[in-house]
């Protein structure tokens, strides 16, 4: 018997040598949800009157944690992006203002830390599955190669920078910066938005299919605009489905997750949807399920797809050591006509809408899900930013970022965690519009540097009489909607903010 309690003893030894991983601490997945132009009036559990149902995120946000406070870094598309991925301000990039077009060259610097990079660094697989929208370089034909400089770039009144045309590119090339020069281990990408050319995909930096074929696109100016199925026209692949871009990503989210539940690797997953920006294109099964029409039916579509991403990783067995973050790049595309004709709020009780300097732009849904760490069902009023994934992500690992790294980022962690004793308070989070106008909020304070959204609402700039204020002050705890601008009766804040917003850009 002896023999046999010794023997037994020695395998167990053996055992915990040859599987050292099973004893050490399990580092969490990371699965990264960010849809496109949603806004947090669009969340059920955010607006109790919305006339889009969302049961699947509703759900995650009773699991977790929900956000009351949090907000894009910018209000429109590419500069959220970069800052997610960079922990910075796009504004401190070489795209100061705007958004690319689907032929803009890479926005992120060669050997600047991406929130991939870092997670790769530490024995993540990472992945990107979904609407890019950071440029990528594009191999030019022989006789173009010199054609793009300063004086080929321009940027329209809707803030969109053309840097070069479609004509000139050599589909046959493999453009030389894509998503695996950034830290992903796998990408799967549409280069742009879903009403930008060109239309197809690229699976890690290499075209699926090229782009030989031509859309005229469609006009809201004609009959497309009472259905929002928009898009411009371009170049776009024989094969390409406006209607199945959505499935197709989440499918490929789903086999990603399935695919990396049999490693031993941790696994962060980004996953840009392209939805529901526009086209609105709900497939045939959601047409008329929402009270806010073509747009509300398409929010509710990717509600049901976010719950098929779930469902997945449930089945894989990582649902326990997952973290699960849901968000918006920025607010809605929700002109007042839409509000007054289906009766529904986006922006929820927030002034404005996408590109806006006001809080409709930027005020986004935010809910974190990581079981047994977040406790379930809790509300964080705590004012965070999308650039802080990546310096909560080091805090998470236990790395000391350098100081020309993620430089406008804070670890929310804490709060994630409920360690109020770890808390700090809240760094000053600055906003950027479409046009450039700036704002800046510190507590209970919100500074917009000119008059006017800065963006799509109008009046988009208003240039200020004599003697009259030259930019905005907003009391968000006492009027969240912004109706009353108190810049001329506060000096002392306009001072105080105004210097803090400089002291920030010149960091």
């Amino acid at each position: 018997m002896k023999y046999y309690a010794l023997t037994f003893f020695a395998l167990i030894c053996f055992s915990a040598c040859q599987n050292p991983k099973k004893e050490a601490p399990q580092k969490p997945n990371i699965l990264y949800i960010l849809a496109d132009d949603m806004g947090i009036g669009d969340v059920s559990l955010y607006n109790p009157d919305a006339k889009t149902q969302t049961p699947h995120i509703d759900q995650l946000g009773k699991e977790g944690m929900r956000f009351t406070d949090a907000h894009s870094p910018s209000s429109v598309c590419t500069p959220t992006r970069y800052g997610i991925l960079t922990g910075r301000y796009c504004w401190r990039s070489k795209l100061p203002q705007g958004v690319l077009q689907g032929y803009g060259k890479a926005l992120l610097e060669k050997d600047r830390e991406t929130i991939a990079s870092l997670l790769k660094s530490q024995g993540y697989s990472t992945g990107v599955i979904g609407k890019w929208h950071l440029g990528l370089d594009w191999v030019l034909k022989p006789e173009f190669k010199d054609s793009v400089n300063v004086h080929t770039a321009d940027i329209n009144a809707f803030g969109m920078v053309r840097q070069l045309n479609g004509d000139w590119v050599d589909f046959s090339q493999k453009p030389t910066d894509g998503p695996l020069n950034h830290g992903f281990d796998y990408s799967y990408i549409l280069p742009a938005s879903l009403d930008m050319e060109p239309y197809c995909y690229l699976e890690n930096d290499v075209l699926t299919e090229i782009p030989s074929e031509y859309t005229p696109g469609n006009d809201l100016n004609t009959g497309s605009y009472a259905t929002q199925a928009f898009w411009r026209p371009g170049k776009v692949a024989k094969s390409f489905d406006f209607y199945g871009v959505l499935p197709n990503f989440i499918e490929r989210a789903k086999q990603f997750i399935r695919t990396k539940s049999k490693e031993e690797k941790p696994f962060f997953l980004y996953l840009p949807l392209t939805a529901p920006h526009s086209p609105w294109v709900p497939q045939e099964n959601y047409k008329g399920t929402s009270g806010a029409g073509q747009y509300g039916d398409f929010v509710q579509m990717v509600d049901a797809k976010v719950g098929e991403v779930l469902k997945a990783l449930e089945e894989s067995g990582e649902a326990e050591n997952t973290i699960i973050i849901f968000t918006s790049d920025n607010g809605p595309f929700w002109k007042p006509d839409f509000i007054e004709r289906y009766n529904h709020r986006a922006a929820y009780i927030y002034r404005g809408m996408k590109a806006d300097a006001y809080e409709g732009g930027h005020r986004i849904p935010l809910v974190v899900k990581w079981p047994g760490k977040v406790k379930a069902g809790t509300v964080s009023d705590f004012p965070t930013t999308l650039t802080n994934l990546l310096a909560t992500c080091a805090d998470l690992l236990n790395i000391k970022l350098d100081e020309n790294t993620a430089e406008d980022s804070q670890s929310i962690l804490p709060v994630l965690l409920g360690d109020q004793a770890a808390q700090t308070e809240a760094m000053p989070i600055v906003h950027h519009s479409s046009r450039g106008f700036f704002a800046i909020r510190k507590g209970e304070w919100k500074l917009i540097d000119r008059l006017g959204s800065g963006g799509f609402s109008e009046p988009a700039i208003v240039e200020p009489k004599k003697g009259e204020a030259i930019g905005q002050l907003y009391n968000l705890s006492q009027d969240p909607s912004e109706t009353t601008n108190l810049y001329a009766d506060e000096p002392e804040k306009v001072k105080e903010l105004t210097e803090d917003l400089e002291h920030i850009k010149n960091r």
